[in-house]
Protein backbone atom coordinates (compact mmCIF):
# COMPACT_ATOMS: atom_id res chain seq x y z
CA UNK A 1 0.00 0.00 0.00
CA UNK A 2 2.97 2.59 0.35
CA UNK A 3 4.23 2.01 -2.44
CA UNK A 4 0.86 2.97 -4.09
CA UNK A 5 0.92 6.04 -2.14
CA UNK A 6 4.29 7.17 -3.07
CA UNK A 7 2.96 6.23 -6.91
CA UNK A 8 0.17 9.01 -5.98
CA UNK A 9 2.34 11.35 -3.81
CA UNK A 10 5.54 11.77 -6.21
CA UNK A 11 3.73 14.26 -9.04
CA UNK A 12 2.65 16.02 -6.19
CA UNK A 13 6.01 16.32 -4.96
CA UNK A 14 7.67 16.87 -8.16
CA UNK A 15 5.16 19.81 -9.01
CA UNK A 16 6.52 21.39 -5.36
CA UNK A 17 9.74 21.10 -6.88
CA UNK A 18 9.01 22.92 -10.03
CA UNK A 19 7.36 26.14 -7.71
CA UNK A 20 10.14 26.16 -5.44
CA UNK A 21 12.33 26.21 -9.15
CA UNK A 22 10.37 28.27 -10.71
CA UNK A 23 10.61 31.42 -7.33
CA UNK A 24 13.75 30.84 -7.51
CA UNK A 25 14.14 32.03 -10.84
CA UNK A 26 11.78 34.99 -10.59
CA UNK A 27 13.24 36.12 -7.35
CA UNK A 28 16.70 35.03 -7.39
CA UNK A 29 17.10 35.90 -11.42
CA UNK A 30 14.96 38.29 -12.80
CA UNK A 31 13.94 40.34 -9.59
CA UNK A 32 17.30 40.91 -8.19
CA UNK A 33 18.55 44.36 -8.40
CA UNK A 34 22.03 42.95 -8.22
CA UNK A 35 21.63 40.85 -11.08
CA UNK A 36 20.72 43.59 -13.25
CA UNK A 37 23.04 45.59 -12.20
CA UNK A 38 25.96 43.17 -13.30
CA UNK A 39 23.72 42.76 -16.27
CA UNK A 40 23.86 46.10 -16.95
CA UNK A 41 26.97 46.76 -17.16
CA UNK A 42 29.97 47.10 -19.76
CA UNK A 43 31.37 43.75 -19.19
CA UNK A 44 28.41 41.16 -19.23
CA UNK A 45 28.59 38.02 -17.69
CA UNK A 46 27.63 34.97 -20.00
CA UNK A 47 24.84 33.51 -17.92
CA UNK A 48 22.86 37.67 -18.44
CA UNK A 49 22.02 35.55 -22.20
CA UNK A 50 19.88 33.21 -20.17
CA UNK A 51 18.09 35.79 -17.68
CA UNK A 52 17.27 37.57 -20.88
CA UNK A 53 15.78 34.67 -22.33
CA UNK A 54 13.86 33.96 -19.31
CA UNK A 55 12.76 37.97 -19.64
CA UNK A 56 11.79 37.60 -23.23
CA UNK A 57 9.50 34.56 -22.32
CA UNK A 58 7.49 36.15 -20.15
CA UNK A 59 7.22 39.22 -22.19
CA UNK A 60 5.96 37.46 -24.89
CA UNK A 61 3.72 35.15 -22.83
CA UNK A 62 5.64 32.01 -24.22
CA UNK A 63 5.16 30.25 -20.80
CA UNK A 64 1.68 31.00 -20.74
CA UNK A 65 0.94 29.64 -24.35
CA UNK A 66 3.20 26.72 -23.60
CA UNK A 67 0.97 25.78 -20.78
CA UNK A 68 -2.23 25.93 -22.78
CA UNK A 69 -0.65 23.93 -25.39
CA UNK A 70 -0.29 21.20 -22.52
CA UNK A 71 -3.32 21.53 -21.11
CA UNK A 72 -5.28 21.09 -24.18
CA UNK A 73 -2.73 18.03 -24.74
CA UNK A 74 -4.11 16.54 -21.52
CA UNK A 75 -7.47 16.62 -22.01
CA UNK A 76 -7.21 15.57 -25.46
CA UNK A 77 -5.16 12.34 -24.18
CA UNK A 78 -5.24 10.82 -21.43
CA UNK A 79 -1.74 10.61 -20.24
CA UNK A 80 -0.70 11.02 -16.93
CA UNK A 81 2.79 12.96 -17.90
CA UNK A 82 0.31 15.28 -19.93
CA UNK A 83 -1.55 16.08 -17.42
CA UNK A 84 1.60 16.77 -14.88
CA UNK A 85 3.71 18.54 -17.69
CA UNK A 86 0.31 20.51 -18.13
CA UNK A 87 0.09 21.76 -14.22
CA UNK A 88 4.16 21.96 -14.30
CA UNK A 89 3.56 24.39 -16.47
CA UNK A 90 1.24 26.07 -15.10
CA UNK A 91 3.36 26.86 -12.23
CA UNK A 92 6.03 27.79 -14.14
CA UNK A 93 3.56 30.47 -16.19
CA UNK A 94 1.84 31.44 -12.87
CA UNK A 95 5.31 32.03 -11.22
CA UNK A 96 7.16 33.92 -14.19
CA UNK A 97 4.13 36.53 -14.65
CA UNK A 98 1.47 34.89 -17.35
CA UNK A 99 -0.62 35.04 -14.59
CA UNK A 100 -4.29 33.89 -16.47
CA UNK A 101 -2.87 31.49 -19.00
CA UNK A 102 -1.06 30.01 -15.70
CA UNK A 103 -3.64 29.74 -13.78
CA UNK A 104 -6.01 28.13 -16.35
CA UNK A 105 -2.93 25.51 -17.19
CA UNK A 106 -2.44 24.80 -13.82
CA UNK A 107 -6.13 23.90 -12.68
CA UNK A 108 -6.86 22.18 -16.19
CA UNK A 109 -3.52 20.02 -15.60
CA UNK A 110 -4.24 19.63 -11.51
CA UNK A 111 -7.75 18.36 -12.18
CA UNK A 112 -6.95 15.69 -14.95
CA UNK A 113 -3.84 14.81 -12.92
CA UNK A 114 -6.75 14.18 -9.82
CA UNK A 115 -8.95 12.28 -12.52
CA UNK A 116 -6.41 10.04 -13.98
CA UNK A 117 -4.71 9.13 -10.57
CA UNK A 118 -8.22 7.94 -9.45
CA UNK A 119 -9.14 5.97 -12.30
CA UNK A 120 -9.53 2.14 -10.59
CA UNK A 121 -6.50 -0.19 -11.76
CA UNK A 122 -7.45 -3.45 -13.40
CA UNK A 123 -6.78 -5.33 -10.11
CA UNK A 124 -9.19 -2.56 -8.13
CA UNK A 125 -11.42 -3.79 -10.86
CA UNK A 126 -11.18 -7.32 -10.21
CA UNK A 127 -11.40 -6.92 -6.61
CA UNK A 128 -14.49 -5.07 -6.71
CA UNK A 129 -16.24 -7.30 -8.46
CA UNK A 130 -15.63 -10.29 -6.53
CA UNK A 131 -16.70 -8.01 -3.51
CA UNK A 132 -20.31 -8.05 -5.17
CA UNK A 133 -23.00 -9.44 -3.25
CA UNK A 134 -26.09 -11.64 -5.60
CA UNK A 135 -29.05 -11.51 -3.87
CA UNK A 136 -30.00 -15.00 -6.68
CA UNK A 137 -27.52 -18.12 -7.03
Amino acid sequence: MSSRLARLALPWLLLLVVALVAAWLRYGLIESSAIGQQCGASNVPAWCDWRQALVLGFLHNAYGMAALVAAALALWRQRLWLAWLAAALGIFALELYCFEAGALALLLGSLRLLRLQARPTPVDEHRHGQQQVHSQP
